[in-house]
């Protein structure tokens, strides 16, 4: 629940009171860049975002009704905002969904292990290649820990078609960190044998 703090700061803004602002800005900076941070996966991306979003939000803030709380209606317009810039990014690539990705039924779980340090690397790297409509999902269901409901709220979409992108996304991390690993295991091994006769 808002605190009684940022519903006077939002009321205040919406009249014009640009130090209000600035004080929902300090109280929701963090959370906002790290959602920014993990769409994009560039710290630089993550601050045009950062940026773009609350200059829409300042824009836009006559016309918060305060039906949901100031910092779900910022992840929304951060949503947009990384959206936008990926798209532009990518858009020379295509990004279609394969629906025919096989389960491989390893331990290797996103929703579970994604700050796990020991596959921090995979995972982001994983996270990264996914496109962006399943990785938003990703990000605020296994990062952000929001319901179904409330990702598709904020997306604008049914919860339907929330839990199907969250299960292609987890589906293709999954493949991705188990092909990481199966590459990654043999050259490991080589090196540590390397090491091991050369230390005789």
């Amino acid at each position: 629940m808002p605190t009684p703090q940022i519903r006077a700061d939002v009321a205040a803004a919406r009249e014009g009171d640009d130090e209000a602002f600035e004080r929902l800005v300090e109280a929701t900076y963090s959370e906002i860049f790290t959602l920014a941070a993990r769409l994009t996966q560039n710290h630089e991306d993550a601050l045009d975002v950062v940026q773009e979003a609350y200059l829409r939000a300042y824009r836009g803030l006559i016309d918060f009704r305060g039906e949901a709380r100031f910092s779900t209606w910022m992840h929304r317009i951060t949503v947009n905002c990384a959206s936008t810039l990926l798209t532009r990014r990518n858009r020379y690539r295509c990004d279609e969904i394969q629906h025919d990705v096989v389960d491989l039924n390893g331990e290797y779980h996103p929703e579970r292990r994604l700050e796990d340090a020991e596959i921090s690397f995979e995972v982001r790297s994983a996270l990264n290649d996914l496109p962006t409509n399943l990785r938003v999902v990703v990000v605020l269901r296994d990062i952000f820990d929001l319901s179904h409901a409330e990702i598709a709220n904020q997306l604008g979409i049914s919860a339907t078609a929330v839990k199907v992108r969250l299960h292609r996304g987890r589906k293709r991390m999954r493949v991705s960190v188990q092909t990481s690993r199966e590459i990654r295991e043999p050259i490991v091994a080589a090196n540590t044998s390397y090491r091991a006769r050369h230390a005789m």
